[in-house]
Formats: structure tokens, sequence, C-alpha cells
């Protein structure tokens, strides 16, 4: 427990159960931008997937009133902060400020040589607090979504590979792209359910595909060109992937806005839904 002044106090996350935690994370996002609204059991895999330290993560309370949260993943030689909100009655009195200096020196108490943020984009509040605490944006990251629906594109010929999700693991160790903490091998391997597809085609062009198949959505995808037309290779793919599952929703989060795969997903019928900027503070030398 971290007393400060003005009586606010920053208690560990681990002090509270996922149902508080849970209470707490959706009081705060009532009039967010994007909601995105918890229960406990979704926290409590959030937590997993992503590394979350509850014991670096704190609840702000002010007496027997609880103020904000903000929790920390922790990966070696970095961090992440994630879920930070403030309940809308206590904003603009320094609580996410305090709850964010507090999170940067946990970060670099575990050693982290860098500490990352995603705002979404049009979050000028929170993206001033992290300019001023001297966070510079290094990218902006696209949520996409595609409803279930068929593929009606006319694609090269292509030989398919399918494969489960130990070569999937094996895939996303040979990836160049840099990916966000989302995204990154850990992530999806504590996420679990993975797959993928590697493709041929008659050109000589090839890539790989892996993602997350549960039973209502598709997510987590990461697409690789090997060589030839990465927008080429991406359709053959995605097409694939929605030719063989063509009854489930998918969602993908932080495809860099840069990636040269994105005009694929948009012939896919891919949909923006919005945009992150991804924002890092560095320590001791660059991510």
């Amino acid at each position: 427990m971290t007393e400060l002044n003005n009586n606010l106090t920053l208690i560990p996350a681990g002090a509270f159960s996922y149902e508080e935690l849970t209470d707490v994370y959706n009081c705060t996002r009532v009039d967010y931008i994007v909601p995105m609204p918890m229960n406990a059991a979704r926290l409590q895999k959030y937590v997993t997937n992503y590394n979350i330290s509850l014991d670096a993560s704190v609840v702000a309370v002010d007496g027997n009133e609880i103020l904000g949260l903000s929790m920390l993943g922790l990966r070696e030689k970095r961090a992440w902060i994630s879920r930070l909100g403030v309940i809308r009655t206590n904003r603009r009195q320094r609580t996410g400020w305090t709850m964010v200096n507090h999170l940067v020196e946990q970060a670099q108490q575990h050693k982290a040589e860098y500490i990352i943020i995603e705002v979404i984009n049009d979050n000028y509040p929170a993206q001033q607090m992290f300019f001023k605490k001297g966070f510079e944006i290094t990218r902006q990251l696209l949520v996409l979504r595609r409803p279930p629906g068929p593929v009606k594109l006319e694609l090269p010929p292509a030989t398919i590979e399918e494969f489960g999700e130990e070569k999937a693991t094996e895939l996303l160790e040979m990836r160049r792209a840099k990916p966000s903490w989302i995204d990154e091998k850990e992530s999806l391997v504590n996420a679990g359910s993975l797959a993928a597809y590697q493709a041929n085609l008659e050109d000589g062009s090839r890539g790989w595909l892996v993602y997350q198949n549960t039973a209502f959505q598709l997510g987590r995808l990461v697409i690789q060109t090997e060589s030839g037309d990465p927008a080429a290779v991406g359709k053959v793919l995605l097409a694939h992937l929605h030719k063989k599952h063509p009854l489930q929703d998918t969602k993908t989060e932080n495809l860099p806005i840069d990636d040269p795969h994105w005009p694929a997903f948009q012939a896919l019928g891919y949909l923006e839904i919005f945009r992150r900027n991804e924002m890092i503070l560095s320590f001791t030398a660059e991510p």
C-alpha cells in the first residue's frame, strides 16, 4: 500500500478479488470512447494472457471510495500499461497521473528497458498525459473486424497447408515484423487455440497465417509473406481462412497502419473499428 498526498492511496490490485477488480474496471469505462466491458472470468484470462502482475498493478482509493485502476504487464526487459481508468467523477484530479508514475517506477524496479501504452486515437487527454511523462508515439495500430460471410474474390491458384498449434508457435518465432504487446508470441501462446495456414502460389509467392480459433470467433491474426506481393499472398491466406470458417465473426487487433497486408484485409471485407497510438517511454535502451 502506498499513501500519497490528498488522501489518495494506491493498493496493489492483488489485494482485490477478480469480481472487485471487474466492478472497478467497468465503472471507469462507463463513458469511455470504446467501453470494452469485462466480467470476472474474462479479466482473469486477460491477466494470464498478457502477463499482468497484480502486485505491480494498483487500485487508487480515497478512504472507502475507489477512484481508479491501472494494470502493468511485465515481460523480460519490457513493461506494458493496460486498463488504466479513472471513475468519471474523479477525473482531472491527478489520479491517473499518480497511477502512471507508480507503474513507471514499478517497471523500472523490474529492470524493464522501456514501457508501452496503447491509447485510443481520439483520447487526447490521455495522450497529453503520456506526452507530459515523456512517452512518444511510435506507430498507429488498427483494430479490425469482419462479420461472417462468403468470400467473393477471384484468387490465383495456390497450394494450402494447414497446421496445428505446435507449428503455429514455430511460425511466430520466424516473424520479422515488430509485434505489439497484444500480439506478441507470448500473448498468443498464452491465449491458446492457435492454428496456421501456409500458402504457396503458382508464381512462387508464399507466406503464412497464424490465427486463434475459438467457438464463436476467429482472431489474433498474424500474416507474413516470405516471397512475392504481400497483398496477393494475404488475400489467398485470408480467403482460405474465411472459406474454412464461414460462420465465425473475426476480430484482430493492432495491425500497424503501414502493414503491407492491410490491403488484403480490406479486400476481404475487414472494417476498421478504431485506431490506437502505441506510445513508448525508454529507460535505458531503444526497444
